[in-house]
């Protein structure tokens, strides 16, 4: 028997659900479900205890109040699937540089710097920043470590930069250095309410998405999302 036939019985047997069930070893998406029901969960958990896989099968169950969904969710997600069941090596793909990029990245670099100082009295650490042309529906992303929770890296999208007001680029600049407090301070990256009071105190929109003004026209719906 198979890790994914195993850990599949074991969830039915606890009282999922679910009709149909979709084994990854996806570095940032734990579990996913989506409305035909297929149920994408991480390989790693089937090595967890029961009362991890019992935590899933409260999370998947609609009819659990929304505080014991949260509880749930944290309880599995604190297992270390990625002990088990590690990701695929992928070989870096770098893109090359293009010209303008060193006095690009400079500046932005001194940006973080003043950002630190003006919002967060100075105590987040300097972090690499990278431009990335791949990025076409986000404006930003903090990279980290997912064994320890540092932060690697920001990367902010070229589309980005080339096309809206460099005011919306120090905004997207400043989310992301939210997300950057949050790993740092040990908290969970995401978009809820310890992220959205410091978005407020640091002036940026308590939001994942946000609408851009372009440097001439109108701006599309973007998104800036951090990983996890």
């Amino acid at each position: 028997m198979t890790g994914q036939q195993s850990l599949n019985e074991r969830l039915l047997t606890l009282g999922a659900r679910h009709t149909a069930f979709v084994g990854h070893t996806n570095r940032s998406v734990m579990l996913s479900f989506s409305t035909k029901g297929v149920l994408r969960l991480h390989l790693g958990y089937a090595h967890a205890p029961d009362r991890v896989l019992r935590a899933i099968v409260r999370f998947l169950n609609p009819r659990v109040p929304r505080a014991l969904r949260r509880l749930a969710e944290r309880e599995f997600l604190a297992f270390p699937v990625h002990e088990y069941a590690p990701s695929r090596p992928r070989a870096e793909r770098r893109e090359h540089p293009r010209p303008g990029d060193l006095a690009l990245l400079h500046q932005l670099t001194s940006l973080h710097r003043q950002l630190n100082a003006r919002h967060f009295g100075g105590t987040l650490g300097e972090i690499p920043i990278r431009l990335s042309g791949r990025m076409k529906s986000r404006l930003g992303e903090l990279a980290v470590d997912l064994k320890t929770g540092r932060p690697l890296e920001i990367a902010l999208s070229r589309r980005h930069i080339a096309r809206h007001a460099w005011s919306e680029v120090e905004h997207t600049l400043l989310h992301e250095m939210v997300h950057q407090w949050q790993a740092e301070t040990g908290l969970r990256i995401d978009h809820r309410r310890t992220f959205r009071q410091k978005a407020r105190e640091v002036g940026v929109m308590p939001a994942a998405k946000r609408r851009v003004s372009r440097s001439s026209g109108p701006a599309p719906f973007d998104s800036c999302a951090s990983s996890a």
